[in-house]
């Protein structure tokens, strides 16, 4: 029987090294690589193709979300297990959206984790079970559908929009990216108009309460 190809994303390497030292106890599972933030987390897919890969929420530049979207446009094969200490419905609710095929907590991880594995890796979503409540209870406490402003987005901008937020020039992000200045001005321009936002200031008070940046 073939193994499950796990990829680690963290900026964190202890939290690396210990999930590749719980993963070694199980024989359907082989950790074939390691990423410390979105950009090298997008490089390392491309080369790798693991069949599950375990991403963190919030990293320095290319955050889990943005990586996420990235990964996914080039190769929607590839599975996504969140795992994340933040619990909030918002985080959530981006990540579903985003297709990942599972959210589980870091303070649960243990037995948990190689379940959460297994399922996503024969296709199944699994959510951490307080996950699932606030999914449910966000679904039927909304009366009314309203319109999120950053739904509007696309997937290159709302990359942008977290480089922006976290105070990187535009010649950064081009660096980040892959892309030109000129582009990069470009949807800085773009995310204005459609956020209906003038200024950096404007934009970061956004994405602070949007929780796509933590202060």
């Amino acid at each position: 029987m073939s193994k499950i190809r796990v990829m680690i994303v963290d900026d964190h390497s202890l939290v690396r090294e210990g999930l590749t030292a719980l993963l070694k106890y199980h024989d359907d599972v082989e950790v074939v690589g390691e990423a410390a933030d979105g950009r090298e987390a997008i490089s390392a897919a491309e080369k790798l193709s693991p069949d599950v890969i375990l991403m963190d929420i919030a990293m320095p530049g290319l955050g889990g979300l943005e990586a996420t979207l990235e990964i996914k446009k080039r190769n929607p094969d590839i599975k996504v297990l969140v795992l994340s200490q933040y619990d909030d419905r918002e985080y959530v609710s981006r990540f579903l959206k985003a297709n990942v095929s599972g959210y589980i907590l870091k303070r649960a991880v243990g037995g948990e984790l190689i379940t959460a594995i297994r399922a996503v890796a024969k296709g199944e979503s699994y959510l951490h079970s307080s996950i699932a409540a606030k999914v449910i209870d966000g679904y039927i406490g909304k009366t009314v559908e309203v319109s999120d402003p950053y739904e509007s987005l696309t997937d290159r901008e709302k990359q942008v929009l977290k480089l922006i937020a976290e105070g990187n020039t535009h010649k950064e992000i081009a660096e980040v990216l892959g892309i030109s200045v000129k582009t990069a001005i470009a949807h800085h321009t773009n995310i204005c108009d459609k956020l209906g936002i003038r200024s950096k200031a404007e934009i970061i008070k956004f994405a602070i309460q949007k929780g796509i940046i933590k202060i």
